[in-house]
């Protein structure tokens, strides 16, 4: 089990002796409370009752707290999350001098396996759940359902098309796709684009919106598409290369994490075949795939982290149904825009740029 721990002593320390200066301060009013009340006294009783409110308001340092992280799968995009949640959840431990043990597992893309892990960690009476993608939000909030454990999900590109939205002891963080935009990249970068690959899986919640949005995108240029889907690492490389037979002149997939698994061997059969690649996030561009424009994940890690905290220490009640990230990122990979032999410069006119080079994970 891995476990971050912060050392909270001298914060307790210190959190003790103002709390007796306090009682102190609440004993001498308390006691003189049916005398009259000079304009200093009244003005101390005001500064006490002040503190009490605060203190009321403020976790105490020295606090507590369990967090299970729940990956949907391993893959590039879902690793950075739960790094990005793993570093925020040691910094607020730091910042406020409370200590917050957690634990990341991975369903493996199995649902069963997610709702042993749900089942387990509902059990433990964690504080919170913060399930990464959609069916583990999806897994989580089921087995939460009863206990009413706070889940804060990560990564769900469309929370109300995945049914996450309108329940009370859940929140989360939305990367969903400007979809248009991408294919705006695409257009740009190659106007005589006549054909465009779809590449997803149909299990995959996170792709319909995006899809159907490439579709009617495309149908309004008058630019054909090919889809082509598979749910296993194997079929959606098999997908891939019937995409290169099918003489795409580009191909887009949105966040799926099916393909996300597959990204580098799907990147670099598309890239032999001189077919740039576009996609929902960086950690696809990292893997290989030529371009994206859309969050940064490692961003929307750390805005979970500070969410799931809100969560247990201020409860659920003001927190909103989810919250959509800033996206605006373009993301190319270089390396792969070398090897296709295209320009991309064309970008540099369509917002901030940033470029990678393949990562290998």
């Amino acid at each position: 089990m891995k476990k971050k721990m912060v050392s909270v002593l001298l914060a307790a320390a210190m959190t003790a002796s103002l709390a007796a200066g306090c009682g102190s301060s609440t004993e001498q009013s308390a006691d003189s409370a049916d005398s009259t009340v000079s304009g200093d006294d009244a003005q101390q009783d005001a500064e006490v009752e002040d503190t009490k409110e605060a203190e009321e308001e403020t976790p105490s340092a020295g606090a507590s707290y369990t967090v299970a992280i729940v990956k949907q799968m391993d893959h590039a995009s879902l690793d950075e999350i739960a790094a990005a949640v793993e570093e925020e959840l040691d910094a607020i431990a730091a910042e406020n001098g409370v200590t917050i043990e957690y634990e990341t597992y991975s369903g493996q893309g199995d649902q069963s396996m997610l709702t042993q892990i749900g089942t387990q960690v509902v059990s433990e009476q964690v504080d919170v759940i913060i399930p990464i993608a959609t069916l583990a939000a999806q897994v989580m909030a089921a087995c939460a359902e009863e206990s009413q454990t706070p889940v804060v999900f990560a990564a769900i590109s469309d929370p109300e098309a995945a049914e996450m939205t309108g329940i009370d002891y859940v929140t989360g963080t939305s990367d969903a796709l400007n979809t248009a935009f991408i294919l705006d990249m695409m257009l740009a970068q190659n106007p005589d684009v006549q054909k465009v690959g779809l590449l997803y899986s149909l299990s995959e919640d996170n792709s319909k919106t995006p899809i159907a949005e490439a579709k009617e995108y495309l149908d309004s240029k008058g630019i054909a598409y090919v889809e082509k889907t598979g749910n296993t690492n194997d079929e959606v490389i098999t997908a891939a290369s019937s995409l290169v037979s099918e003489d795409v002149d580009a191909v887009f997939t949105p966040t799926d994490n099916v393909v996300m698994a597959a990204a580098a061997n799907v990147s670099e059969t598309l890239t032999d075949a001189g077919i740039p690649f576009y996609t929902g996030a960086d950690s696809f561009v990292r893997s290989g795939a030529f371009a994206t424009c859309g969050v940064n994940y490692t961003d929307l890690g750390h805005e979970t982290a500070d969410l799931a905290y809100r969560a247990i220490t201020e409860g659920m009640a003001d927190l909103d149904d989810y919250y959509l990230m800033d996206g605006g990122i373009i993301t190319v990979n270089t390396e792969t825009a070398e090897a296709l032999g295209v320009d991309y410069s064309v970008f540099n006119d369509m917002g901030e740029v940033v470029e990678v080079t393949t990562t290998g994970e």
